[in-house]
């Protein structure tokens, strides 16, 4: 006779199975009676109908949907009133100048002028390489199934980011060898303004690291819709990474491996998925010279908004389990479920900002003539 999971416990060991991916389940089954696994399997093959008017047309789904489509609302006026809007601090300085303001060389040069842009773009190559290795393993393990899970969607924009990342430092580094790179400036009369040293100055840089002429202002140029694409998905994924990982690591992991009845154990490419995309991250944002304005959370409030709406006119069109169990509306704890992973937005995408401000402040001041990031 099927049960259905009476505590938490349960309910997560029936998301694991679900997955259908041998690598996620190898090791619980091995561990679990023949009878034990039966049960959850067979509670996964009679779900609760999800294509039903009475899944959907009740007080749950309506907190839920609350949830989801207030913050998103929310992003989309912030990223109208922010996205290219003027920075009052700045706008006497330079009127082209605004809140999320990119400049061209900012996606390939590194933080500090030491660092030759060519160890930037060898270390996203091979990220870009690592990361891609790991998602074909996965996908020939998994299949094509894997990408119904918000982990999957991360993972995959993460290997996008590295890969633009690569082709901006390539062309940065032809930029850079050839000189190029003076183009990227223009020129005004008008003002006077401090001048950053080109490349090919760089041999006598203690002499001319600072120098103020009189009358001439250089504004650098401003990335193009690339660029900004490329700002975007590195920002949109700074928060999805660490929303992923920690979700892994501080809430499923803990409970599952503290079981010694399960005996879980993770494999290799779960190691992977929840943990090397989040380090490749934070080591690419502290050598390069992108901003974090905070406005842009509303990205990733919306990346993960996608994916929730996404599952759910799946779900209406075919009765099927869900990828988290969180995610399933059945459970009159649904919408404190929606509102706590909600919440958990705003620490993953500022413990990046946090970061970003720490690097700016200490790099600022231990080379302050070689540090050439501009304060977020």
């Amino acid at each position: 006779m099927d049960m259905m999971p009476t505590n938490a416990t349960d309910y997560l060991l029936n998301w694991v199975f679900a997955t259908n991916t041998p690598n996620y389940v190898t090791n619980l089954k091995l561990a679990i009676t023949p009878n034990a696994t039966t049960v959850y399997v067979t509670n996964w093959m009679l779900p609760t109908a999800t294509n039903t008017l009475a899944y959907w047309l009740n007080w749950r789904f309506l907190l839920c949907a609350i949830v989801v489509l207030t913050p998103m609302v929310f992003a989309a006026y912030l990223i109208w009133r922010c996205e290219g809007s003027k920075d009052t601090d700045d706008e006497e300085e330079d009127e082209n100048v605004t809140k999320g303001t990119l400049y061209a060389d900012d996606a390939w040069r590194p933080c500090l002028k030491q660092i030759h842009p060519a160890c930037l773009l060898a270390f996203r190559v091979f990220a870009f390489g690592t990361l891609l290795t790991f998602l074909i393993w996965n996908i020939v393990i998994g299949g094509a199934g894997i990408f119904f899970y918000y982990t999957q969607w991360t993972f995959a924009s993460v290997i996008i980011y590295f890969g633009l990342g690569s082709l901006f430092s390539i062309y940065g580094c032809y930029q850079y060898c050839t000189g190029a790179v003076v183009d990227h400036v223009m020129f005004d009369k008008d003002r006077g303004a401090y001048v950053a040293p080109m490349p090919e100055e760089n041999g006598n840089e203690g002499n001319i690291s600072k120098s103020w002429v009189p009358e001439q202002h250089y504004v650098r140029k401003t990335a193009g819709t690339w660029g900004y694409i490329f700002q975007t998905i590195f920002q949109m994924n700074a928060g999805a990474v660490i929303l992923t990982d920690s979700v892994y690591w501080l809430v499923l992991y803990p409970l599952l491996s503290h079981l010694p009845q399960y005996h879980y154990k993770p494999t290799l490419i779960v190691i992977v998925m929840h943990s090397l995309n989040a380090v490749f991250l934070l080591v690419d944002t502290i050598l390069n010279c992108l901003q974090f304005p905070w406005f842009r959370i509303a990205y990733f409030t919306l990346w993960t908004g996608i994916f929730v709406i996404f599952q759910w006119i799946i779900h209406a069109c075919v009765s099927m389990w869900w990828p988290y169990p969180f995610l399933d509306l059945s459970s009159s704890y649904a919408p404190l479920w929606y509102l706590g992973v909600a919440v958990m937005h705003l620490p993953c995408y500022f413990f990046f900002v946090l970061i970003t401000k720490l690097k700016h402040s200490l790099l600022s001041k231990w080379f302050p003539n070689s540090y050439q990031c501009m304060a977020s």
